[in-house]
């Protein structure tokens, strides 16, 4: 990793990749990749409560924004934006108003000109109302996709080791995971782990996976 060359890159007058931009839809892994760099690379991990940097008054979201990166130049971390879009949507868009223009202008301002040692990881669901200025200022954009059946099965069987199952084809099941994140799928397998284990089972059937795998799916797509 560049990150743990980068001393080395120093005296070639190389810099780190160190903006990574996220992509993907919700529960694929994007959190937990800012998580993993930050315990990589042995760095405090902070995310950025958009609650108390986005307010209704005119350059405040703005000047907390400011702070944040401050911030990064004074402390070391990895910097974790989610939901990335709520300062980074596009100016042309029907609803836009000055206040907005005005943070993304920021937004971009402050992106260009860090030249901390920070990380940061910025995530999204909607990389389509991302203005796309953005973009540019990311040495990386990471894409996160819905696991394919392989994808699948590994991670269920994964979750499950502990367990014996009592099925040989895996047809249905993935049939019935289709659509959902990897999040879902393992909150659906600790269900019916823990179903197993309240009813003092030692193997999970079929049945109760893809019962759990359906109810995941019923609060999904409700």
């Amino acid at each position: 990793m560049e990150q743990t060359q980068r001393h080395r890159l120093a005296e070639y007058n190389l810099k780190p990749r160190r903006k990574i931009l996220l992509v993907g839809p919700p529960g694929s892994g994007k959190s937990m990749t800012a998580i993993a760099l930050a315990g990589e690379l042995k760095l405090p991990l902070f995310t950025v409560a958009y609650t108390g940097l986005i307010t209704k008054y005119m350059g405040d979201t703005a000047n907390q924004l400011k702070l944040v990166f401050d911030a990064m130049a004074i402390t070391r971390g990895v910097y974790f934006f989610d939901e990335f879009d709520a300062i980074g949507s596009q100016r042309a868009t029907a609803n836009d108003v000055g206040e907005i223009r005005r943070v993304l202008n920021s937004c971009l301002q402050f992106l260009e000109n860090d030249d901390s040692q920070s990380l940061i990881v910025a995530a999204t669901n909607h990389p389509k109302l991302l203005d796309k200025a953005l973009f540019r200022r990311f040495d990386d954009l990471i894409e996160y996709e819905l696991p394919n059946p392989e994808m699948v099965r590994k991670l269920l069987t994964t979750r499950l080791c502990s367990f014996n199952i009592k099925w040989q084809d895996w047809q249905h099941i993935l049939k019935v995971a289709d659509g959902l994140s990897q999040a879902e799928l393992v909150k659906a397998a600790d269900d019916a782990a823990k179903a197993a284990v309240i009813s003092d089972q030692k193997s999970i059937s079929e049945e109760n996976l893809i019962s759990a795998i359906l109810e995941r799916k019923n609060i999904v797509f409700k």
